[in-house]
């Protein structure tokens, strides 16, 4: 029955991120794999308190239909927390969505036709390209170095490549690197979207988990021609089960992104909106986010301290001043996938994310992604230092031919 599928779904395959999360999910592995939130943040009892209000207080409303935009108390809120970066937004140029990844999927399929090019950093977020690959794009991948992607490359393809019409980055603590981009790459970006006309997709799940550093300007607060569509969610600094995140454009964009939505699935949960809205008015949001901060900072600095200790020194990682990643680098020759699958797990019981798959055009295979948020500290050194007793002759021989 292949033949009944649309031409699309050829576009459609497995993540190497599900299927290893699949793996994590057994009780012995340790996995620094999926991007999974420490559980043991979720503020369980104010969440618990406001879901109560929220049905017995509300509940005639809070169970009922809602704006396909979503609610406007809680669209309110969030144009209140963009002001605060700055970002000029009224609540109608605010769209709750199931999270910001339902925000890749609609932004694509407003703008994207088939062979229409997007361009990304390289390498990206493969839940962007997942999202994306269903609409038949051709990508132009950019470069990325310690100060995020290389414009002076940008603008060279730009040149070359006539016609681009999207380009999508994560300038905030990048997945997979946990790179940020400069402050003079982020003006340069916006110069050169004007230029050439293109729409910027930013997407900033872990923005608010910074532990160094000063924060920097959303690409958002220097648009200067509303061609910026900014993406935020509530996964990272509450739960990921909430599913809900936001988009914030200008108001011609985000009609059209709002019928989309409506088309899609009428609307998020108005219950879920209710509780989220109550929590923001009842509760200090930022100083749950201050503890998620610490948190994770203890936890890379465990990692990349684990990680200098035991793995070759031919084996180099980002040090990301916020999120939840850190990007590791092999020498070339090696195969991140292969040692997974025949190393990694059968005789460390360590899971990772192989690096090829985040590389839209041409897959690079010695690279993978480390999540440093769901182990706690000792974990993290333990299973970091069971890879490097593995890695130690592995490297030896790729180094030796």
């Amino acid at each position: 029955m292949n033949d009944h599928f649309a031409r699309r779904m050829a576009n459609v395959k497995p993540s190497a991120i599900r299927e290893l999360l699949q793996l994590g999910a057994q009780p012995d592995i340790i996995s620094f794999g999926g991007g999974y939130p420490d559980p043991a943040l979720f503020p369980l009892e104010p969440l618990a308190a406001v879901f109560q209000e929220a049905i017995t207080g509300q509940g005639r409303s809070a169970l009922q239909y809602t704006l396909s935009t979503g609610m406007p108390r809680l669209r309110e809120q969030i144009a209140e927390r963009m002001a605060r970066e700055q970002v000029r937004c009224t609540a109608d140029q605010v769209l709750i969505l199931q999270g910001a990844q339902q925000g890749l999927d609609l932004v694509a399929k407003m703008l994207v036709d088939r062979g229409d090019t997007i361009i990304t950093e390289n390498p990206t977020f493969l839940g962007a390209l997942i999202a994306f690959n269903p609409y038949e794009p051709r990508y132009l991948a950019v470069r990325t170095d310690g100060e995020g992607m290389d414009v002076d490359q940008l603008e060279q393809l730009l040149v070359q490549e006539k016609g681009a019409k999207l380009l999508y980055t994560m300038p905030d603590f990048q997945n997979p690197t946990g790179i940020t981009l400069s402050l003079a790459r982020r003006h340069r970006l916006i110069e050169l979207a004007n230029r050439f006309d293109l729409i910027v997709l930013e997407d900033t799940p872990y923005r608010d988990i910074r532990f160094a550093g000063d924060p920097l300007p959303t690409l958002k607060s220097l648009d200067t021609e509303e061609r910026v569509i900014y993406l935020g969610s509530f996964s990272k600094i509450l739960a990921p089960g909430l599913r809900l995140g936001w988009a914030v454009a200008s108001t011609r964009l985000i009609n059209q992104l709002g019928l989309l939505k409506l088309a899609a699935d009428t609307q998020c949960s108005t219950l879920t909106m209710t509780a989220t809205s109550l929590y923001l008015q009842r509760y200090d949001v930022e100083s749950h986010i201050a503890v998620i901060r610490e948190t994770y900072r203890r936890k890379k600095e465990a990692m990349l301290a684990a990680i200098h200790a035991a793995f070759p020194p031919d084996i180099t990682c980002t040090n990301p001043q916020g999120g939840m990643f850190t990007w590791v680098s092999f020498p070339r020759g090696f195969d991140a996938a292969r040692f997974l699958a025949e190393q990694a797990l059968p005789r460390a019981k360590v899971a990772y994310v192989p690096g090829a798959t985040f590389f839209p055009v041409t897959e690079e295979a010695n690279h993978a992604r480390f999540s440093y948020t769901i182990q706690d500290e000792a974990t993290i050194a333990r299973g970091i230092a069971e890879l490097g007793r593995l890695l130690a002759p592995t490297s030896a021989k790729t180094r030796t031919g």
